[in-house]
């Protein structure tokens, strides 16, 4: 711990919750970028990130508990000493920090902050709440006042109460760390503390700056959860044939489709997401067989039809809350609406890229079934040119539960639990027929 006893940390903390929520900056996007989070060293840095983690999963439950703690109950002035009120909670109810270390950082970090005439406020709040939240929080139900009605209701109505409400609680529990090796070799679990998983992913026992481990900087693998790992697995055969990877960016998917010997596009609308893609391909050595390309994947046709496709669609990523809770706030209903229209359109211009008897690989980070089975269930019905090609257990490590009756995949996030789960996902393949 830093001579002024974590304070710092907790104010980059501070200020990375005031870029997501305040700004609706998504997480892993502001982590990147912010010089502060990333000058801290690992244990700080970890705790950082734990602590804003820990406020986005359980910011619902948080506001509850704010409000029952006050005597009068009204909004707090200014908005931002929630973002105080959150970081002191998250240390009070949810991490191993003593109640009164976890109240006297946060009244300095108010202080720091300039709220020092809320200093009191914030204080007796804080003091409550470590005397009585956990009755409060045990009285509470974890499920109902966690996960957003909305997308509470979506769950229900796709999967059923019961399961709904598995998915709910899978979803709150932190995720592991997975990678995807370039070549497996039997040292890597060893070297790396890790496990592998049925389907080939090799999960880290803990966690830190994955770019301090060895074999990153010599491009030996990449992070990639298990979950997204496994559609560019499902292609056959891709030595020698041309895969257009819409969607790319940062390039996970890109880098499994040129590990396989396939001459890869890969397509994104963003040159600046893209160049990330560029640096990882440059690390990982697969720079001769990947052709950057900027466009919209809805407009843009390679020159002639390719051997396969792999459509990994904007989505609303509601599969990802366990690595990534900011989107529960984030996103809405709404949004699923304007993304759904926009994979529709995605998919019907694939439809033209490929040629007589290709491959198209469908998937979404989505639990809801508008952007996974409905989706294609419609594009099947538009376009009587494709059939599906079931995905069967051997080519995902036996993991049969994961197969839908169609042949698709539903992965769920309590799926593997007794591995540490696995990111909701959704994955369909589709043929274009040789008669069209």
């Amino acid at each position: 711990m830093s001579e002024d006893n974590g304070l710092y940390t907790r104010q980059v903390a501070y200020k990375i919750l005031v870029e997501v929520l305040g700004q609706r900056n998504p997480l892993d996007q502001t982590l990147a970028r912010h010089k502060e989070f990333n000058t801290l060293e690992g244990r700080e840095r970890n705790l950082a990130r734990m602590i804003v983690a820990t406020v986005l999963r359980r910011k619902n439950q948080m506001d509850k508990l704010i409000v029952q703690a006050q005597d009068k109950k009204q909004e707090l002035h200014p908005s931002s000493i929630y973002y105080v009120l959150y970081i002191g909670v998250a240390q009070l109810l949810f991490m191993d920090v003593p109640d009164h270390a976890a109240v006297d950082v946060t009244v300095r970090l108010a202080e720091a902050e300039k709220m020092e005439r809320q200093k009191g406020l914030i204080n007796a709040l804080l003091r409550r709440i470590g005397r009585e939240g956990k009755e409060w929080l045990a009285a509470m139900d974890e499920v109902q006042t966690t996960i957003p009605q909305w997308l509470l209701e979506q769950w229900v109505k796709d999967y059923g109460l019961a399961e709904a409400a598995t998915i709910s609680a899978a979803s709150l529990k932190e995720a592991y760390i997975d990678i995807t090796l370039k070549e497996s070799k039997p040292h890597w679990p060893e070297t790396l503390e890790g496990g592998i998983l049925p389907t080939g992913s090799l999960r880290l026992k803990g966690s830190g700056n994955v770019m301090e481990l060895e074999g990153f900087k010599e491009g030996d693998w990449w992070v990639q959860d298990a979950s997204a790992a496994i559609p560019a697995q499902l292609f056959g055969d891709l030595n020698g044939k041309t895969v257009v990877d819409l969607c790319a960016a940062p390039g996970g998917k890109t880098s499994q489709l040129a590990a396989q010997h396939a001459q890869v596009i890969a397509l994104d609308r963003s040159a600046k997401r893209m160049d990330r893609l560029t640096e990882n391909m440059t690390r990982l050595g697969f720079k001769q067989r990947v052709e950057i390309a900027i466009g919209d994947g809805a407009l843009w046709l390679p020159t002639e039809p390719v051997d396969a496709v792999l459509l990994d669609a904007p989505c609303s990523a509601t599969g990802t809350i366990r690595r990534h809770p900011d989107v529960m706030h984030l996103k809405n209903s709404q949004d699923i609406h304007r993304l759904n229209d926009l994979q529709t359109r995605l998919l019907e211009n694939v439809a033209k890229m490929l040629k007589p008897d290709g491959t198209l690989i469908y998937c979404t980070c989505s639990l809801q079934k508008i952007e996974g089975e409905q989706q294609v269930d419609q594009f099947l019905a538009n376009n009587a040119d494709f059939t599906r090609k079931p995905i069967v257990a051997d080519e995902i490590g036996g993991l049969s539960e994961l197969i839908t009756k169609d042949g698709d995949l539903r992965i769920l996030p309590y799926h593997l639990a007794d591995q540490g789960g696995m990111d909701g996902f959704y994955v369909a393949r589709l043929v274009k027929n040789l008669a069209s």
